[in-house]
């Protein structure tokens, strides 16, 4: 067996941070040489964790073969600009990323391999596939695009969403968004309504829904725990551990 890819998880206090500490103990194709948060914490799931701002000393010391960062946009950027100066491979679930952060990802990518994802659920990538699939077989039909997730979600609409509303376009080509719906607003004609719902621990939950005047198709995704998206992003990084450095998707990843 391969000697275990060696893991540094950034974000170790938050919901996906903690999820990839735990899901990476029942591993044996990953170990854990580094976990790092802003705040101050105990140890979770039996790591020590550091200051994440001390994280280029830290890369230097502990010699991860991959960091995985599920943080916000601001630190994303930070985190992988010090990963490009340690030449550390990077994968990202961060969203919410501005055209200047999402430059920045490029640029690191010049010298490390980076891999970012808006979701790292399989379910989710067919989701994917079977709506560009449907889209095309329908394209009189209306679209809605609705995603739920907990409470303390930042950037709305998810990155899934997003994603989402892309493939639409990629085979409709680009499509008004109308983003809720409030007072006198009759549908238009080609328009998408996206709505984003933020209520109490929900995981989060997709739907792209289709529908004329006598038919509806509803493909809906629903995740029952984060660690699905935290196995995958493990998955990822086991796979970017042995790449040259560029720009990866999950898809890849799948393929493979």
């Amino acid at each position: 067996m391969a000697d275990p890819v060696r893991i540094a998880v950034v974000g170790a206090a938050g919901r996906m941070g903690r999820e990839l500490l735990d899901v990476a103990g029942g591993r044996d194709d990953v170990r854990v040489v580094l976990a790092a948060n802003r705040s101050p914490v105990d140890e979770i799931s039996g790591h020590a964790v550091e200051d994440a701002d001390d994280l280029p000393e830290l890369l230097a010391e502990t010699d991860p073969d991959v960091l995985v960062d599920f943080t916000g946009p601001e630190s994303s950027v930070e985190y992988v600009a010090a990963c490009a100066e340690a030449g550390v491979a990077a994968v990202v679930g961060t969203t919410g990323f501005d055209d200047e952060q999402a430059s920045a990802l490029d640029d690191a990518a010049e010298s490390i391999p980076l891999l970012h994802a808006t979701n790292f659920s399989r379910g989710v990538a067919a989701l994917r596939r079977a709506v560009r699939e449907a889209v095309a077989a329908l394209p009189d039909y209306d679209v809605e695009v609705t995603e739920t997730h907990h409470n303390g979600k930042r950037d709305a609409p998810s990155g899934t969403a997003n994603t989402l509303l892309d493939e639409i376009d990629d085979v409709r080509g680009d499509a008004e968004r109308v983003y809720g719906r409030e007072g006198d607003q009759p549908r238009t004609e080609g328009e998408i309504g996206v709505h984003a719902r933020r209520a109490g621990g929900v995981t989060g939950e997709h739907e792209v829904l289709l529908a004329d005047d006598h038919q509806l198709l509803s493909l809906t995704h629903r995740a029952g725990s984060r660690g699905v998206f935290a196995a995958g992003a493990l998955d990822a990084a086991v796979w970017l551990s042995s790449r040259e450095a560029g720009r990866y998707d999950f898809d890849e990843v799948l393929d493979a």
